[in-house]
Parts: C-alpha cells; sequence; structure tokens
C-alpha cells in the first residue's frame, strides 16, 4: 500500500508545473493577442495617413503609409515580444534611460531613411536632389522630435502594460499561495481531530478486549468503520450536508453508549430544513467528544447529550448541550482542543460571518452554539 502510494506521489506533477503548464498557453494567446492589436492599428494609422495624402487608392500614398505606421507597428511588436526577456520596460535608471536614448537615435535614423528612400518613388527625382539628400530629405528638426516622440509613446505604453501584467499577476500568484496555505492549515486541523477520535476509540477498544467483552468490542468496530469509510472517501476538508455530519455523530455516540451504557442519553433535535445545510465536515463529533469527555464522564449517575439544529432566515443554528458537572475549566471556558479546532476551521470557511458560543448553563452542564449561514446543498 505504501510503495503504490509513494510511486502515485512520483509520478504526480508538481503544483508549481502544473501552473508553469497552465501558463504556456496564456502566455502565447496574450502575445499573439497583444501583436495583433499592434498590427490592427499600425494598419489603420497607414490608411488613415495614406487617406490625407493622396487617397487610400493611391499606391504611393498607401505606400508611406505603411512605411511610416508599419515601421513603429514592427518595433512596438518586437518590444512586446521581448519584454520579458530583455527587460526594455521592466526599471527606470540612468542605464536603461541611455540604452533607451541610443536605441531610440538608431531607430529614428533608419526609419527617416526609410521614410526619405520614398523619394526614389518619384520618375523626376534624379533633376531635382541627390541620393544623399533624397535618403535624408526627412532629417529636419520637427521630423526628429516627432520620431522621438512616437519611440517614447511605444515604450511608455508597453511599460504601462507590462507593470499592469507584473502587478495582476502577482497579486494572483499571492493569492493562490495564500489559498494554498489556508488548505493546508485546514487540512492540518482536520489531520489534528481525526486521529485524536481514532486513538480514543481503539483504546476503548482494547480496554473492552482485556475486560473480555469482545461483543461490545465488535460492536464498536461495525461504528468505527462506518465512519472511517465516510471520513476517508473526502480528499480534502470540504462542506456537506448536515445529515451526513448527523450520521457519523450518531456511529459515534453508539461507540460512546457501549462504553457507558445506561449512563449516557442522547436527544437529537433537528428541523428537516436544517438536514439539507451544509456545514463543515467533522463539525459536530469534537464538540459532542467534549461533551462526554468533559461532562458526562464526570456525572455520578447518568448524564444528558442534546443535539439541536435549526434555520433561522439566512441563518443555520446547532447547538450542543450536555448535562454534566464540568469540574474541568479548560473546556467551560472553550479553549480546549477540540473546540479552539472548531474555531479555526469555521473562521476558515466563513471568516467573519460565523458566532460560536460557549457558556455554562444555569440548570447546569454546558452549551456550545454556533451560527453559521444557511447553504442548501445540490443533492
Amino acid at each position: 500500500m505504501n510503495e503504490a502510494v509513494s510511486v502515485a506521489d512520483f509520478i504526480r506533477p508538481s503544483p508549481s508545473y502544473v501552473r508553469q503548464e497552465k501558463l504556456v498557453p496564456a502566455r502565447v494567446g496574450l502575445r499573439l493577442g497583444g501583436n495583433s492589436a499592434i498590427f490592427a492599428l499600425s494598419f489603420i494609422l497607414a490608411l488613415a495617413t495614406a487617406s490625407e495624402c493622396g487617397g487610400i487608392t493611391h499606391f504611393c500614398s498607401l505606400v508611406y503609409g505603411v512605411v511610416l505606421w508599419g515601421w513603429w507597428g514592427l518595433v512596438a511588436s518586437t518590444m512586446w515580444g521581448l519584454r520579458q526577456r530583455a527587460h526594455i520596460t521592466s526599471s527606470i535608471s540612468a542605464k536603461v534611460v541611455v540604452t533607451h536614448a541610443l536605441l531610440g537615435l538608431v531607430l529614428c535614423i533608419v526609419h527617416l531613411l526609410l521614410s526619405g528612400s520614398m523619394g526614389f518613388t518619384v520618375s523626376t527625382w534624379r533633376a531635382h536632389a541627390t541620393v544623399w539628400s533624397t535618403l535624408t530629405s526627412q532629417f529636419y528638426l520637427n521630423r526628429i522630435g516627432l520620431e522621438f516622440l512616437i519611440y517614447g509613446f511605444v515604450v511608455g505604453i508597453i511599460g504601462v502594460v507590462e507593470f499592469q501584467m507584473r502587478a495582476q499577476h502577482a497579486a494572483m500568484h499571492s493569492l493562490e499561495l495564500q489559498r494554498e496555505l489556508s488548505t493546508a492549515h485546514l487540512r492540518a486541523l482536520q489531520m489534528q481531530l481525526e486521529p485524536h477520535f481514532l486513538f480514543n476509540t481503539l483504546n476503548a477498544i482494547t480496554t473492552l478486549v482485556e475486560f473480555g467483552r469482545q461483543k461490545q468490542a465488535v460492536e464498536i468496530l461495525s461504528h468505527l468503520n462506518a465512519i472511517l469509510k465516510t471520513t476517508l472517501s473526502r480528499s480534502t476538508p470540504e462542506k456537506v450536508p448536515l445529515s451526513q455530519e448527523l450520521e457519523i455523530m450518531e456511529n459515534y455516540l453508539a461507540i460512546e453508549q457501549v462504553r457507558f451504557a445506561d449512563r449516557l442519553r442522547v436527544e437529537i433535535k433537528v428541523e428537516p430544513k436544517a438536514l439539507d445545510g451544509l456545514v463543515p465536515c467533522f463539525l459536530l463529533q469534537p464538540l459532542v467528544e467534549n461533551a462526554i469527555r468533559h461532562g458526562v464522564a464526570n456525572c455520578e449517575d447518568s448524564g444528558l447529550v442534546e443535539t439541536l439544529a435549526s434555520c433561522d432566515g439566512t441563518s443555520l443554528n446547532v447547538r450542543i448541550r450536555d448535562s454534566g458537572n464540568h469540574d474541568n475549566g479548560h473546556s467551560a471556558n472553550g479553549h480546549g482542543i477540540g473546540l479552539k479546532n472548531t474555531r479555526e476551521r469555521l473562521a476558515h470557511f466563513y471568516h467573519n460571518d460565523y458566532a460560536m458560543q460557549t457558556q455554562a448553563l444555569d440548570a447546569g452542564g454546558f452549551e456550545v452554539a454556533i451560527r453559521i449561514p444557511y447553504e442548501r446543498s445540490g443533492r
């Protein structure tokens, strides 16, 4: 059994690998979507420029528009693809500013030369200018300033988008870590409860066997088997219908009634609507165990354990009462292991939208009252 588990754990992908595997298609889709938006905008600007010159049906005007804006579309697309590996917009420093200044100068010069070469499309260009003057015809102050402005705009937009994406990714990563830590904490709390209950039950079975009460020991084992079938079938701590929790509690009470015989009396009063309400799994058993261990076990004669559940509007109310003598103030103050564990699990599932009160009753005994939002199960 252990070998099979270890092999399964070995071949199961790690959470980080699974997250990276899921992120690859998202990154590819984001890159393609960004490039599509860039080239679409470049094409629209090229058409607008061509329409202002000779019209979009005029070949030279259309080529000029494509050269003017297609160049910056290509630059923006390249920067978008290299933004993470080249860290083009990752930070602001003297080195980054100088790098962008030099890169912007080179790109502007190349673009101005490319734009100037459009003069060669005019058949009579030789009669008016030389090759060099035609290539450098766009080199004037206003045009150079415009080129730098466009370059800065491209870098700025990509930087803002990249910053927002990194912030969103960091927030999502933080939420994922919090969720994993919260789930791990909940599992730890669950593991703290179930072995505690199991060891107590096994000790009770051992005691019965030692005293020759094999029939009662077999009866306890059958109830323990029913509880373990239910709890071990759950892969993670979850919410379950109250009816399922009552089944576990009834099996546990059956175990305790074998131990205490006539000393333990049980009453369960539950409204029909409350049976479908969702509660954290393994909620009732620790509370009932506390009631028996710290209450009924201290009674000289018989003791009563009551379980009450009702719906009040949008709330589900659960009460566990006992008539025992709680001489142990540890439990009466509501800080026992079972009670503390229950509070933490309720806080995990409901945050601040719950109430848990523990109090000694005037007539004797102790009560744990829990109020949680009513959530109807979908079964």
